[in-house]
């Protein structure tokens, strides 16, 4: 009875061996694996770095290019003719004429005619002052008096009365103006001298001006009118030919 108990006992020992050894040959990391090929792993690995340093190159050029439309690099000719359009202004800005002095031509003609408009303003401002302040104290006295004329008056020919105090009120808001007016055509002045310096310097130095202008005016020989089908004694006649070069 031992005998065979222990016989069967071995016997399912030796089934169980055996089951066990069947699953474990049917695991999914024993089945052999298709073996990758090193060559084609090496070539996928030396395309991915070769994109990738071109994706850098390409982000360097890109980056260049940016800065180069960026920053623009002035050679020291156009440097040099900015300044010298640029200086007479300047300076007339400073100096009412200095900058045509600087551009040269015709300075000679425009300097006293610059200065020639400052002082006709200066006298226009005297003027219009002048007239303000003398009428400006004789309206405050006609107000502060009734109306009465002072006894200083540089206009006795005016009388007295409420309209005559009205009237010289009126003639003073009008001095008043033209003071004020004159001052700021001064001020304009000033700045179309200026502004006249900067347009000579430009023409001179940015563009070409040179002595090629020409406006010509000559005879010339013109065709006749008429039709084609007639006979014309002179097919031409004399004319007046206008020629401008720029």
């Amino acid at each position: 009875m031992n005998r065979l108990l222990i016989i069967l006992l071995v016997a399912l020992v030796s089934a169980g061996a055996l089951y066990a050894q069947e699953t474990d040959s049917l695991r999914h990391d024993s089945i052999p694996k298709p073996a990758v090929d090193s060559v084609s792993a090496a070539a996928a690995d030396t395309i991915a770095a070769e994109t990738r340093k071109e994706r850098r190159e390409r982000e360097k050029r890109e980056r260049e290019a940016a800065e180069q439309e960026q920053v623009v690099f002035k050679d020291s000719a156009r440097l040099a003719l900015e300044a010298l359009s640029n200086r007479p202004w300047k300076r007339s800005l400073m100096v009412p004429g200095w900058g045509q002095i600087t551009n040269g031509g015709w300075w000679w003609a425009k300097v006293p005619v610059i200065y020639g408009g400052f002082v006709s303003a200066v006298l226009i401002f005297e003027f219009n002052n002048r007239y303000y302040h003398d009428i400006l104290g004789e309206v405050q006295y006609r107000i502060n008096n009734n109306h009465a004329i002072p006894p200083d008056t540089k206009y006795p020919q005016l009388g007295t009365g409420s309209q005559i105090t009205d009237y010289m009120i009126t003639a003073k808001d009008y001095y008043r103006r033209n003071r004020d007016l004159t001052i700021l055509v001064t001020l304009g002045w000033w700045g179309l001298q200026t502004v006249e310096a900067y347009v000579n310097s430009m023409l001179k130095h940015r563009w070409e001006i040179g002595d090629d202008l020409a406006f010509n005016i000559g005879p010339t020989l013109l065709a006749s009118p008429g039709s084609s089908w007639t006979y014309q004694a002179q097919p031409y006649t004399i004319g007046v030919k206008v020629g401008v070069r720029f």
